[in-house]
């Protein structure tokens, strides 16, 4: 799987589809199209795009989707400036992020122990329980992210080649799992993941919203086996399946275009 993934990732960087006309954007709309999906988003990849790129919504549709789609392309689109810059990581830079993520569709939050508006990229203070899984204390979660922050600085500009994807999985693995605010960690996760491979100019991760009940699997699989090589290698999976897509894509449009009448 691991040799595959580098022969078609040479393929694919052979192709230097960078350079065709709005690629990467049109990357990013399909991968915050395929993010929000998973997050139950109603509109359609081509409604994603008309929006971002037109700014016209999908009739009948709710605006909360709407919202959640144009936040989303804006917490891309801020990553992708940070990661240019070589941020680092801490608690207040993820919460930047989140604010931006969250700035249209998150709201505040009354507790018995406080308020929190995840508009604002505040971290929650309410115990999460989702499935069959409770959350850490939200008492530990600031400690957590140090943590994590304090791990991923370490080790941001050492790796190298198949190393950066490890890396990214790893990174949404934990913070999907310290699950530190009150919506939006899914979605964050995944631009996390993204942030890696920008940092490291890396083809960027798509997790496709059809392989979303098995995305859930594994991440369930990983903590039941305490083994980081089962989240790993789905996403591993994921990129081939997003290499092999785009380079027949590529391949099409090189075959040339014949009038039909």
């Amino acid at each position: 799987m691991w040799s595959e993934l580098k022969r078609l990732k040479k393929e694919y960087v052979n192709l230097d589809l960078q350079n065709v006309l709005d690629y990467e954007k049109f990357c990013m709309i399909s991968i915050v199209w395929h993010s929000t999906k998973i997050e139950g988003c109603s509109l359609t990849e081509t409604d994603t795009k008309v929006l971002i790129e037109n700014n016209i919504t999908a009739a009948g549709k709710p605006l909360e989707d709407h919202l959640m789609i144009k936040d989303h392309f804006a917490a891309f689109q801020y990553i992708k400036v940070q990661a240019k810059q070589k941020r680092k990581f801490s608690i207040e830079f993820i919460k930047e992020i989140a604010a931006v993520l969250m700035k249209n569709t998150g709201g505040f939050t009354n507790t018995a122990l406080g308020s929190f508006d995840t508009s604002k990229g505040d971290l929650r203070l309410a115990q999460v329980y989702v499935d069959k899984k409770y959350f850490p204390d939200f008492k530990k979660v600031p400690s957590l992210l140090e943590q994590l922050c304090a791990s991923i600085n370490e080790r941001i500009d050492k790796i190298k080649g198949e190393n950066i994807i490890k890396f990214a999985s790893d990174i949404h693995y934990n913070f999907v799992n310290i699950h530190p605010f009150g919506d939006g960690n899914g979605r964050l996760a995944r631009l996390l993941m993204n942030y890696i491979q920008l940092y490291h100019n890396d083809v960027l991760i798509k997790i496709f919203t059809e392989d979303r009940a098995e995305y859930i699997d594994k991440l369930n699989e990983t903590e039941e086996q305490s083994d980081l090589e089962v989240f790993r290698e789905f996403i591993a999976n994921q990129q081939i399946k997003f290499l092999k897509a785009e380079i027949e894509k590529y391949k099409k449009i090189n075959k040339g275009f014949t009038l039909m009448f």
